[in-house]
């Protein structure tokens, strides 16, 4: 069986983290918008047909009849279902908490370059976009990544501990490595803070079952999306 996953064309965004779980699983799949000759013209008119359970917006995975949309929701069916997340309810339920705060992290992050309206360019917004990219650098960066740092502070190298990573360690590497594009400089800065979450960002750029996901052009590059560089927005 093969999934089928609907997402956007052209940019990592949100659809990255389930990405990452599939290929890191050895999980086939479809990217249904990228094979479709209509494009994003196939995500649309897909979503209207859906009748139960209609997606409010991609990434959305449609899997044994079911469609399951929202991130952190379609990474907890799949860790579930092929063992991408701790066989226990306890352990299951922390990695979806972890899943859940780094999607606050990835909220946080695009707002900064679209502060005011999603629908308006970045220049339309750009004083706004300054002031909170300033906050977020100062305050929400060491905050969050502080978190992340004390769940490794163990023994253990992943989030859910244990010898094996889970669903969240990658997407926590995704996150920091969407941080390490659009703010450069400042994890220049800070990243020697959290030694045990950029450890982290080594050993998952690092695991065997990625390296031949980076290494095709199925993985796509930064660029629009949550993850933006704009040199007003970095800072030390």
């Amino acid at each position: 069986m093969s999934y089928e996953l609907w997402y956007w064309d052209g940019i990592p965004g949100r659809g990255e983290f389930v990405r990452l779980a599939l290929e890191a699983g050895g999980i086939p799949y479809r990217e249904c918008v990228r094979e479709s000759p209509d494009g994003e013209e196939a995500l649309l008119a897909d979503m209207r047909a859906r009748r139960v359970h209609p997606p409010f917006a991609p990434p959305y995975l449609v899997a044994d009849g079911l469609v399951l949309a929202q991130t952190a929701n379609i990474l907890l069916y799949l860790g579930e279902r092929h063992g991408l997340a701790p066989a226990s309810l306890e352990g299951r339920l922390w990695v979806n908490q972890l899943q859940l705060t780094i999607a606050d992290m990835v909220a946080e992050a695009h707002d900064t370059h679209h502060p005011i309206s999603a629908s308006a360019y970045f220049e339309e917004q750009k004083d706004e976009a300054i002031r909170r990219a300033k906050v977020f650098r100062g305050e929400r960066i060491p905050k969050f990544l502080g978190y992340f740092e004390q769940v490794l502070s163990g023994p253990e190298a992943w989030m859910a501990g244990g010898d094996r990573w889970s669903y969240a360690d990658l997407s926590l590497y995704h996150l920091v490595d969407g941080l390490l594009y659009a703010f450069p400089k400042r994890m220049g800065t800070v990243a020697a803070r959290f030694p045990n979450v950029m450890a982290l960002h080594r050993h998952v750029a690092a695991l065997p079952e990625l390296q031949d996901y980076f290494s095709s052009g199925r993985r796509l590059p930064f660029g629009e999306g949550i993850f933006r560089r704009y040199r007003e927005l970095d800072g030390k």
